[in-house]
């Protein structure tokens, strides 16, 4: 009879282990699919509205759409870092403009925390600038596409992320959510975190920029692709971690075109992803293209594709989710 209760036992425990491993393989696409085209397409409808007046580099535009960036993270209990008193890394005007002297103001980038845990002193970015051109001739310069597409995913991330900690998932290295400033002046919101990084860049295992998201260019009859670029730069890790988590979640196509270092447009070097790779940090950009819109003042809400950019999105998220939750840091076994 003891032995039959022991065996009883055994099957008890090892259904439970495997129980746990199958909850634990779905913990991903669970909380992927928490990001919906309804709440990208409420908060886009608000940040690429003509109230923001098309959030130029320290413009009162830009700081009212920071406000509902900061409330939004408020309101879903995602905090900013603990090491810092609020949810803004200031920058002066002195910073900005010293390149280019173009009279900017004073701005600021845009950070949110998600605390990991065994390896909470490991830091994943995922970032996406908030700025975007502004005014010009009396026109306002929405920039839907450019980038609030990029902006509301992370805010959607965040949010899942949140969720995800909160019942007991959260991720194994803190997730550090950066909506940088100054991106259409130079990348100068993610060139100062580079040079004043809340977190050593020695810790930062690595970076995942999303810049366009939201619609689809020439050269594809629809929009289930994303441009991939930079992933396999600096580590074969990171590029196997993107190819795997679309095979698994979102089955994208994904499109390279960009990836060849020698492509005339340069994409990678034109999004704040580069001031992480310069500094030897693994980084993936994704991207949907240009296309007629493109800064226009016609980038607005009605073109966008939210189904592509939910679907995105969720890429994205997984692509975050695998690299902070794996057992290894992403090996760097490349140079740029």
């Amino acid at each position: 009879m003891k032995k039959i209760f022991f065996l009883i036992a055994l099957f008890v425990l090892a259904c439970c282990g495997t129980n746990k491993k199958i909850a634990s393989a779905k913990d991903s696409s669970f909380y992927s699919n928490l990001i919906t085209e309804n709440s990208l397409k409420t908060n886009l409808t608000i940040i690429a509205s003509d109230e923001m007046q098309g959030r130029d580099t320290g413009s009162s535009g830009q700081k009212k759409a920071g406000e509902y960036i900061v409330n939004f993270y408020k309101n879903n209990n995602v905090s900013h870092p603990p090491i810092t008193e609020d949810y803004y890394q200031k920058i002066p005007a002195s910073f900005l403009n010293a390149k280019y002297n173009e009279n900017l103001p004073d701005s600021e980038n845009i950070w949110a925390f998600i605390e990991g845990t065994d390896k909470k002193n490991e830091i994943v970015v995922l970032s996406a600038h908030y700025d975007h051109v502004g005014t010009k001739n009396g026109e306002i310069y929405n920039g839907a596409d450019d980038d609030g597409s990029g902006t509301v995913a992370l805010m959607e991330i965040a949010k899942a992320l949140q969720k995800a900690k909160a019942e007991g998932n959260g991720p194994r290295r803190s997730i550090l959510i950066l909506h940088v400033t100054g991106e259409e002046h130079g990348l100068h919101g993610s060139r100062f975190y580079s040079e004043n990084p809340l977190y050593p860049l020695a810790n930062t295992v690595a970076d995942v920029n999303i810049d366009m998201i939201g619609r689809r260019d020439e050269f594809h009859k629809d929009n289930n692709y994303v441009y991939v670029i930079g992933s396999d730069y600096l580590s074969s890790d990171l590029y196997n971690i993107c190819e795997e988590v679309n095979k698994k979640n979102v089955n994208l196509v994904l499109d390279y075109k960009y990836n060849d270092k020698k492509d005339p447009n340069r994409f990678y070097y034109r999004s704040d992803h580069y001031n992480f790779a310069k500094n030897g940090i693994p980084s993936v950009f994704l991207f949907n293209g240009t296309h007629a819109d493109y800064h226009q003042p016609t980038d607005d809400v009605e073109k966008i594709e939210f189904d592509a950019l939910c679907k995105r999105t969720k890429y994205a998220f997984g692509i975050v989710w695998e690299i902070a939750n794996r057992e290894n840091k992403l090996v760097v076994d490349k140079k740029e």
